[in-house]
């Protein structure tokens, strides 16, 4: 069975967010094994956004397995079938663990960009950390409903 990873710096604040993530996990759990990481937020101090981004750059790069997909709105757009069928081409090849990296609120680190396997957006625009985790947990959901042939996906 594959492992899904979703590794996000910050925490999930509101219950409706974690109610909506935890339904789609529990529904995911018989296509893969599916884990969220939370990576401790770095409070801005005078040295700026640089320090803040290298050092949560550091922990996701510690903790990052397999194959890193890292959410950047400046990477590859892709669709609901698109990312359907990269999981699928990865199945294929014998990747049996994805972990899909969501930056802080001030980005991520170059060497978190180089360190990424690919870099993918769901658009130009900018989610807030906590719904971007919805809309990715929602669209691993559907890429393995899209790949068993359900109707989920419309």
């Amino acid at each position: 069975m594959m492992s899904i990873n979703i590794l996000a710096v910050g925490k999930i604040k509101e219950k409706f967010f974690s109610d909506a993530i935890a339904e789609y996990a529990k529904r995911l759990a018989r296509f893969a094994k599916f884990s969220i990481t939370e990576i401790d937020e770095e409070l801005l101090t005078k040295d700026g956004n640089d320090r803040v981004r290298k050092r949560e750059g550091e922990r996701i790069i510690a903790k990052a397995k397999g194959h890193v997909a890292l959410l950047d709105i400046s990477g590859k757009i892709i669709s609901s079938e698109e990312l359907a069928d990269n999981i699928k081409t990865l199945a294929l090849a014998g990747k049996s663990e994805i972990t899909f990296v969501i930056g802080g609120s001030y980005g991520v680190s170059d060497d978190v960009r180089k360190f990424a396997d690919e870099r993918i957006s769901f658009g130009r625009i900018t989610y807030p950390h906590q719904l971007m985790r919805v809309i990715l947990t929602e669209q691993i959901y559907r890429a393995f409903m899209i790949n068993s042939g359900s109707e989920y996906h419309k």
